[in-house]
């Protein structure tokens, strides 16, 4: 496929190694990385947080490096290494010079394919890790979410928290990550993806040197759909400055054709400072400083929600007017202005961001992570165009009325 004037391509490896590349012209670097088709939501209850844990024992050393080479050999040549975990994979990634995508590659496929994961290892990074679960615990805007969460998708994976509990940290043993590191980071789970200033197939020779080794493994078993979504509205009272609201209802999967019309929906009730929210709930009625739309699109389920943060005294009358902002954009859907503003506000948000190596890097990958053919921009921007009012209008109605949300609300009683 081409873009840009470059070819975008992917090859799989004898052992299903997936290699991705975008060339990018005029770069002078490579943002390169590694994922894996592994998350939290592959997790049995009892080990949450194991993926998350992983991916900060690869880190703690390997045969040929300890925790300081590996980030020095890549910090040492002006790039960066980084990773993060979700609900669905895990991501290892770096960002060079081109001349040095092949040491990038190196310290990527040390650390995913032969870490130590030591016990004594394991025993200092769980402190870390509590750590940050206090963090988040201590951030009320932040753990709101997560308790939101794990009330709107009862008993599935998708709600528990990435990062784990307190207490399934605190159980961790090394076996259970080697266990997951053993079935899960092998070559038919890892994509291997580049973009910047990278020629396809010596990036693929490089990675073939490097990954080729790596068992094949089996594909980690697919997610299982949420049987049951909560509605209705929960109080958790807690010592806060702030009154912490967070309404969301169900919507779609990744795949589904409602997707651009939940996105323009978002944008219009929260996307920005120009929103009915923003506009309404803090230019016009000074209740929050922050408050904002949001949405997900997993696999297997989708969501779609408002925060706001308003204090007590005010909190319930901010819960109103979102609840009531809700209700008209599920009755009356966009007026027609609206309609061509959000349309155009998507459309431009979508090229400005994919301008980004990271950006575009993350949408290479995530094609190759759900076996998705790549679609070009312009074939993304065509189906953007291709949404009419009737569609969002439909969309709000089905998706967005008041009555399908769960809302938790963390604070004080007001």
């Amino acid at each position: 496929m081409v873009e840009d004037g470059a070819e975008i391509r992917t090859d799989v490896l004898d052992n299903g190694l997936t290699v991705s590349t975008q060339p990018v012209p005029g770069a002078r670097s490579v943002s390169c990385g590694v994922w894996v088709r592994q998350g939290s939501a592959h997790e049995r209850a009892e080990v949450s947080g194991a993926s998350h844990m992983l991916e900060h024992m690869v880190f703690k050393g390997t045969p040929t490096r300890g925790p300081r080479e590996i980030a020095l050999e890549v910090e040492s040549l002006g790039g960066s290494l980084d990773a993060f975990t979700t609900r669905e994979y895990t991501a290892f990634q770096a960002r060079v010079l081109d001349r040095h995508v092949g040491i990038a590659l190196d310290v990527l496929s040390d650390l995913t394919l032969h870490p130590l994961l030591r016990d004594e290892d394991l025993e200092l990074e769980r402190e870390v890790i509590l750590e940050e679960i206090a963090t988040v615990e201590d951030t009320p805007d932040d753990v709101v979410f997560d308790l939101h969460a794990e009330r709107f998708w009862p008993g599935h994976p998708y709600g528990r928290p990435i990062l784990g509990s307190a207490e399934s940290v605190a159980a961790m043993d090394g076996d259970t990550l080697r266990g997951i590191h053993a079935t899960r980071y092998t070559a038919a789970n890892l994509i291997v993806a580049g973009v910047g200033n990278v020629e396809h197939d010596d990036f693929v020779a490089a990675a073939r040197a490097r990954f080729g080794e790596a068992d094949s493994g089996d594909r980690a078993p697919g997610i299982l759909p949420p049987d049951e979504v909560v509605r209705g509205w929960d109080h958790l009272e807690r010592d806060t400055a702030q009154a912490h609201l967070v309404f969301a209802a169900p919507t779609v999967p990744h795949r589904h054709p409602d997707r651009y019309p939940l996105l323009m929906l978002s944008q219009a009730l929260g996307g920005g400072m120009s929103s009915r929210l923003f506009q309404r709930v803090r230019e016009q009625l000074g209740l929050a400083y922050a408050i904002y739309a949001f949405h997900s699109f997993f696999d297997e389920a989708g969501v779609a929600g408002v925060y706001v943060g308003s204090r007590p005294p005010t909190a319930a009358t901010a819960r109103d007017t979102v609840f009531a902002e809700l209700g008209r954009i599920a009755s009356e859907g966009l007026e027609p202005l609206e309609f061509e503003q959000v349309k155009e506000q998507v459309r431009g948000q979508l090229v400005l961001a994919l301008e980004s190596p990271g950006a575009k890097l993350h949408r290479l990958a995530g094609y190759a992570l759900r076996d998705e053919e790549l679609r070009t921009v312009d074939a993304i921007l065509a189906e953007i165009d291709a949404v009419t009012p009737e569609r969002v209008a439909d969309a709000a109605a089905r998706y967005l009325a008041p009555d399908r949300h769960y809302l938790l609300s963390l604070g004080p009683i007001g």
